[in-house]
């Protein structure tokens, strides 16, 4: 699927109903358990709870809806949890007490799994002979919805009053809504025949099962917001490249991705987090994976370190201008630098920028793109190490397992990888 968009039709209705219902999804994700505690001022532990009664409810939902869409017609069914899903958005609206905050979270929580198995038979039908390129193309619009929902959301992070966290809530509402409409107008799948044969299959596919795993490591630690980066570089690459990972590689992605949980803190509290920085770290992470997969698709210049200057100084042009915009050379006072900030400057120059960058460059030239990921995993275990000898930082069990696992994982993805692409 070469083309931005895909073709008119049902695809393109998937895509957009996709797109609106994860823009939904993602401000829900942002900005939802703020305007619960926040606005409607429940007792955090009861959000937790609730969240987790509702999170277990969905586990059981999915394989029942699905067999519904399978058995009854996927587009009635599908279209019916994005109605769900948006009925439980406007219900947080008017929910004021510990019960109908738990049913609006059940059926949100229902909606997103069920509607995920539901839509499986659609991209089946539309598609084609590729529906596998066709699910890659999905996943790409539902990070896309996520990461525009949560751009939305953090406006009423900002706000941080009642009425802006109704507001998005009540606009992530709309957008299931129409999703809905949008999943209604495709044309009718017709019901499917069950097939005879051994049930469970899917347990059967070790590749498949540590994806699952790994997926729900993620939704455990959205801290951890720059390890996106490898699960970024893998899902673009398998969507333009058709790349294929091993078990080996997958396994190895998640122990690094629980290692890093454990060093920036597993669970710990989430207060004083930017709704902005969130965002721009999110946006960032899929920019540089964007950036990493386009280098071996399109012609560069031979040297790399031609390659990284022209990368850096478009970079640094951009952020010149937007410090410029936002006032930021107002409050630079040079006479009030010290000589140690400018040896720091220096460093970050030099060795932070034009030699890690020229470096991460040849890299990615040279290397699978699994190889090259393992980066984002290494550097906070070099970052911790660093700490702890130069700044006396304390160094807990925790960190010395997280590095443990991270040394691990980047033993898994790189002893059976090629040594070159």
């Amino acid at each position: 699927m070469p083309a931005l968009l895909p073709e008119g039709g049902p695809r393109r209705l998937l895509a957009a109903a996709t797109l609106l219902t994860m823009l939904g999804y993602g401000i829900y994700l942002t900005a939802g358990v703020l305007y619960l505690t926040q606005g409607l001022h429940l007792p955090p532990a009861e959000v937790g709870l609730g969240m987790s009664v509702a999170g277990a409810v969905s586990l059981a939902a999915g394989i029942p809806i699905g067999h519904l869409a399978d058995r009854r017609g996927a587009r009635g069914v599908y279209a019916g949890t994005l109605l769900v899903g948006g009925a439980a958005m406007a219900g947080f609206c008017f929910a004021r007490t510990f019960w109908p905050f738990l049913a609006c979270a059940t059926f949100s929580a229902v909606a997103q799994s069920a509607g995920s198995a539901a839509r499986g038979p659609l991209v089946q039908k539309y598609g084609g002979e590729r529906p596998a390129e066709f699910r890659s193309y999905l996943r790409a619009v539902t990070n896309l919805g996520i990461a525009v929902g949560a751009l939305a959301a953090a406006w009423a992070l900002e706000q941080d009053t009642r009425s802006a966290y109704m507001l998005i809530i009540g606009a992530s509402a709309i957008s299931y809504g129409i999703g809905a409409l949008l999943a209604g107008a495709m044309p009718n799948v017709p019901p499917r025949r069950a097939n005879p044969g051994p049930r469970w299959i899917a347990l059967r596919d070790r590749p498949y099962v540590v994806l699952t795993l790994l997926d729900g490591l993620m939704a455990v630690q959205y801290r951890v917001l720059t390890v996106a980066v490898p699960l970024w570089l893998l899902g673009i690459d398998a969507g333009l490249n058709h790349s294929r990972l091993g078990l080996a590689p997958l396994a190895g992605l998640a122990l690094g991705l629980a290692g890093v949980g454990l060093l920036s803190g597993l669970g710990a509290r989430a207060a004083g987090i930017s709704g902005w920085g969130v965002v721009i770290i999110l946006a960032a992470a899929a920019a540089w994976a964007l950036g990493t997969i386009m280098a071996g698709r399109v012609t560069l210049p031979a040297s790399p370190l031609l390659a990284s200057g022209m990368q850096l100084l478009c970079g640094g042009a951009a952020l010149l201008a937007l410090s410029g915009s936002t006032g930021e050379f107002g409050s630079l006072r040079l006479a009030e630098v010290s000589a140690r900030s400018w040896l720091a400057l220096g460093y970050l120059i030099v060795i932070g920028s034009i030699v890690a960058f020229s470096a991460y460059g040849i890299a990615v030239r040279a290397l699978p793109t699994a190889t090259v990921a393992t980066y984002a995993y290494v550097n906070p275990v070099i970052a911790v190490l660093l700490g702890t000898l130069i700044l006396n930082e304390r160094l807990t069990p925790a960190m010395l397992g997280g590095g443990a696992l991270i040394v691990g994982a980047v033993v898994l993805v790189v002893r059976r990888g090629p040594a070159v692409r």
